[in-house]
């Protein structure tokens, strides 16, 4: 029986989705780093507190940053070892943040801690344990987890929504992760259940990933558990939280609100895993699932990655390129950033590494707009791109501000459809910046 598709309203783009290149190729274990360059700021909020100092020996899983208030996290070591040096270093977004660089030494713990009976747990405790591990959002966005699980009085969790919907093109971590690891991605939204104690619980998965919407179905009904696996159409932006709740239950969060504001609370599908981790196994945030790939990429692959691993060691172990390539990037090619260097450290955000071609990545010509409106079409969240950006260009924050600038998510799709070739998410960026800082 054909499957009925579900997906959002208004705007969203349909680009080729690349994710042959690595769709099934099976997760394995990246090498070890010789040294681990890890950040204290690998999440929305203030940097982690420095808990180490150079000549420190620390344990796989120790903590070496304590998040400062709730709108922050715990960082911990991904590798044993003795703290090299702290240092300042610049992430893939352009931040700059102290990072602790830990040279491998000695041994991992043998065993592990074995499975926690975390059924026994109340919300509070299992809330405190996901804290404490350091879980963030792993879609991309790292809001402290805890955060987006602590519920107001009187305004209950009517829907858990799980975000497996992967919609950047090239990128195939959450799918390999939802093939490979269903009955773990399962019970870490079970244990969120437990916390939350939502009325219904949906999985949104978009049509180009069958067998892992075959896999969650067959796993669900084995299990008997209460779960219903959404089928949703290949489009995007469908990834962000509002775009799925609209396409998954038909609420829109309201400007400048959040989800639960619509009785609503959404995960993705590597934050559940990583809860699941954190809480059954009682381990940390140390590492993730990261795709590596491209089309000068000679072996692309999905690794499971320690936290701090440099970028370029992950290519290496791709075989390296097969051509020249123009642009490395952190993330997808709709939202990714642009890497200067290589050493730059896989962090709690980082999906993929991709390695764009010179005939993918070369600069075009920028020409004036000629007030077509395909931005206007395309932008999901109803805004007017070229209205913003003249705004923005002209230096009047407050006009663009008041039209509706933060309810952009940068998500890319003006820019894609342009004819003109106008930097537009850069203005955006660019726009949100100067109304901060001018209130």
């Amino acid at each position: 029986m054909a499957l009925k598709l579900r997906t959002f309203g208004r705007g969203g783009v349909h680009p080729h989705d690349f994710k042959s290149f690595s769709n099934d190729i099976p997760i394995r274990n990246a090498a070890i780093p010789p040294e681990a360059v890890i950040p204290l700021q690998q999440h929305m909020g203030a940097p982690a507190e420095c808990l180490v100092e150079p000549g420190d020996e620390v344990r796989e899983g120790m903590l070496i940053g304590k998040a400062p208030g709730v709108f922050s996290a715990n960082v911990h070591a991904s590798i044993p070892g003795k703290v090299k040096e702290i240092r300042d270093i610049y992430l893939a977004t352009g931040m700059r943040s102290k990072a602790v660089v830990v040279e491998f030494e000695g041994e991992f713990e043998r065993g592990g801690n074995g499975d926690v009976q975390w059924r026994d747990m109340d919300s509070k405790e299992l809330l405190e344990t996901i804290r404490d591990r350091g879980i963030v959002g792993m879609g991309g966005a790292t809001f402290p987890t805890p955060i987006k699980f602590t519920t107001r009085e009187g305004n209950p969790v009517e829907y858990f929504v799980i975000n497996g919907v992967e919609c950047e093109p090239f990128l195939t971590a959450d799918h390999r992760l939802m093939l490979e690891k269903t009955e773990q991605v399962l019970t870490g939204i079970e244990i969120v259940r437990r916390i939350l104690s939502p009325r219904l619980v949906l999985i949104g998965v978009e049509e180009n990933k069958p067998d892992a919407i075959e896999a969650l179905q067959e796993q669900i009904a084995l299990e008997n558990l209460d779960i219903e696996v959404v089928a949703l159409k290949t489009r995007y932006p469908q990834g962000d939280e509002k775009q799925l709740l609209k396409a998954l239950i038909g609420r829109e969060v309201p400007s400048g609100g959040l989800p639960l504001d619509i009785g609503a609370v959404v995960s993705n599908v590597g934050t559940v895993y990583a809860i699941y981790e954190a809480v059954a196994l009682a381990k940390p945030l140390i590492e993730r699932i990261v795709t590596v790939t491209g089309p000068v990429l000679k072996n692309p692959a999905n690794f499971k990655a320690r936290i701090g691993t440099p970028v370029g060691n992950l290519l290496e172990e791709c075989g390296g390129f097969s051509g020249v390539p123009g642009k490395i990037v952190a993330g997808g090619p709709m939202m990714g950033f642009a890497l200067a260097d290589p050493g730059v450290p896989v962090v709690k955000g980082t999906s993929g590494i991709l390695a764009l071609s010179e005939r993918q990545s070369r600069a075009v010509l920028q020409t004036p707009c000629i007030g077509c409106g395909r931005c206007i079409a395309a932008c999901p969240f109803g805004l007017s791109p070229t209205i913003l950006y003249k705004w923005i260009e002209h230096r009047e924050y407050a006009e663009a501000m008041s039209a509706g600038l933060m309810d952009c998510k940068e998500c890319g799709c003006c820019g894609y459809v342009c004819p003109a070739r106008i930097p537009l998410v850069q203005g955006m960026k660019l726009g949100k910046l100067m109304g901060r800082k001018k209130g």
